[in-house]
């Protein structure tokens, strides 16, 4: 059984290899920039607080290297979904595997997407009520690594959620469900979204509601997606249609 699998893993290990080898050189890139991508990264909070509210930090370098890598992994992205394609591509019949250009795309769109929407929407709602109780009382944020940690957590998983319905689709492309699927586990979804965005966001009402509910939205949107491309279909249809009209048969 090993043996079966060697192939696979050494494949798997090559692919994550060139995944990591390009996020670490897009890094080192964004390194040179870090000043201003925190500069960037800061907006949203001093928009809320008017000013910056920081006090100290446990030294910039490593925060400078935390967002520098997370900036390489969103300019990897391309090469990062190329990397799966490539590695899930020799299962997939040919006329399949012509669809790497639009799952490489959308996938990267759909990323970018999901953390724009963090950027300009999420962050600075969830920031401004969390404010709201206690930026005259205490300050929640003691440093800009623990700011930096929980912005690019959130854009992580901002981005992830928003790849749902292209996982979906490919999943119903390959028959493996269908919408009725879909619209059987929406309870379960409704439930995951929300423990999904417990963990990924601050500890408030208002942040992990505009993560579940996108993440609803998404799922709902996902259920039509696969329709069209896997539509649910009775036994009786498919039994009727495998069997010729009468007046064919005559």
């Amino acid at each position: 059984m090993f043996d079966d699998l060697k192939p696979h893993l050494v494949e798997l290990r090559k692919r994550l290899a060139i995944s990591f080898g390009v996020v670490i050189l897009f890094a080192f890139i964004a390194f040179g920039f870090s000043k201003q991508i925190i500069e960037f990264t800061k907006s949203p909070l001093i928009g809320v607080v008017g000013g910056d509210p920081f006090i100290g930090g446990i030294g910039i370098f490593f925060t400078a290297l935390k967002i520098s890598i997370f900036t390489g992994f969103l300019l990897a992205l391309p090469v990062v979904f190329y990397q799966i394609w490539a590695f899930i591509a020799p299962g997939l019949y040919e006329h399949e595997k012509r669809y790497v250009i639009p799952f490489v795309s959308i996938s990267t769109i759909m990323f970018l997407v999901g953390t724009a929407f963090a950027y300009f929407v999420v962050i600075p709602f969830g920031f401004q009520f969390l404010w709201m109780f206690a930026g005259n009382v205490v300050n929640f944020l003691q440093t800009l690594d623990e700011y930096i940690g929980i912005f690019t957590k959130i854009l992580f998983g901002f981005g992830v959620a928003f790849e749902l319905p292209v996982i979906l689709f490919f999943l119903g492309f390959l028959g493996l469900i269908d919408d009725k699927n879909l619209k059987d586990f929406f309870g379960y979804a409704v439930l995951i979204s929300f423990v999904f965005a417990a963990l990924l966001t601050p500890p408030d009402v208002i942040t992990q509601i505009l993560m579940a509910g996108p993440l609803v939205l998404l799922y709902i949107i996902s259920i039509y997606v696969v329709r069209m491309v896997n539509p649910y279909r009775r036994d009786d249809e498919d039994d009727n249609s495998a069997t010729p009209p009468k007046e064919l048969t005559k």
